[in-house]
């Protein structure tokens, strides 16, 4: 039985997955602090790094099976990109893991438990076309990259062998590719993302490749009006992630409760400074057509913070 059949932990906000830091000041826009769930197309100045830190809590219940399964993550991604030229940019992304699925045996109800590094991310980013305007920009950045098994794919506990999926890393160089376009004002930004990520094979077993449409659109509420003195601004922001894995597949037969569709709405806020980003989403799902009895989620937060040195 596949104890959490939906798409992995990847936290790259992903493709998972990240956006980034900067400010509009004055008559152009020159860097970036983009959306909060994925990628953007925003630059980062060459020679300049971003540290970015961010906190998710995914909850996952309510399971249509016996086993009457709850799975509840705590996830601490850490970020750091560096403008390597004005027109390629550098991500490594490695998550900090904390992963308790409770479930109905047999023997009565069992906790397991499992914690650490996850696997790590490392892409490249490169700007293939830019507009820019006093008080504008439109940019597109397709990107590839990485996913290396760094996360323990062998752990066990007193029950045994804990399933892949509740493994802190999968074993497997997974390739990721994708494109990101932004368009930036003084006032508003829409962003948009496709990726995807081709999962192999490790220890028998090979999780369901990953494609996803992400959109986004932020809007500056405070202050109405742009002058000098501003310490800082502040945004509402909406996002899309519409989600589809295919099958993980265990000796190389299809498991017929994993993979699916999901379609998830971000609300949240972005503060944003000359130095720093601090921003909050709620990522809440609209659809869930998952197949057979894979483990749907209730709800992720998510917190962020991220500085630029």
């Amino acid at each position: 039985m596949n104890f959490y059949a939906r798409e992995r932990t990847s936290f790259f906000s992903f493709p998972l997955m990240i956006a980034f830091l900067g400010l509009v000041m004055a008559g152009t826009i020159t860097q970036a602090h983009g959306q909060i769930t994925f990628n953007t197309a925003l630059p980062v100045t060459k020679g300049e790094g971003i540290l970015r830190v961010q906190s998710f809590y995914i909850q996952s219940t309510g399971d249509p099976g016996p086993m009457d399964r709850e799975l509840r993550v705590w996830a601490f991604p850490v970020v750091g990109v560096y403008g390597l030229t004005k027109k390629i940019t550098l991500f490594g992304i490695a998550p900090i893991l904390s992963k308790k699925l409770e479930v109905t045996t047999p023997m009565g109800r069992r906790t397991r438990r499992t914690g650490g590094l996850g696997d790590m991310r490392f892409l490249a980013r490169y700007t293939a076309y830019q507009w820019d305007r006093p008080g504008q920009t439109i940019r597109f950045a397709p990107f590839a990259g990485l996913e290396v098994p760094t996360g323990e794919d062998n752990d066990r506990d007193e029950l045994g062998p804990l399933p892949q999926t509740l493994q802190l890393g999968s074993g497997s160089w997974d390739p990721i590719l994708g494109t990101a376009m932004t368009w930036q004002t003084l006032d508003w930004e829409f962003d948009s993302a496709v990726s995807y990520k081709f999962n192999t094979e490790a220890n028998n077993f090979e999780f369901g490749d990953v494609a996803r449409l992400d959109l986004g659109f932020k809007y500056r509420v405070l202050p109405r009006e742009i002058g000098s003195g501003v310490p800082g601004f502040l945004y509402v922001v909406l996002e899309s992630n519409l989600i589809w894995q295919g099958r993980n597949q265990t000796g190389g037969r299809d498991d017929s409760n994993s993979g699916g569709t999901t379609w998830l709405l971000d609300p949240g806020l972005q503060y944003v400074t000359r130095r720093f980003v601090a921003e909050g989403v709620v990522k809440l799902p609209v659809i869930q057509n998952l197949n057979g009895d894979a483990l749907e989620n209730d709800f992720t937060l998510v917190l962020s913070f991220r500085v630029n040195f």
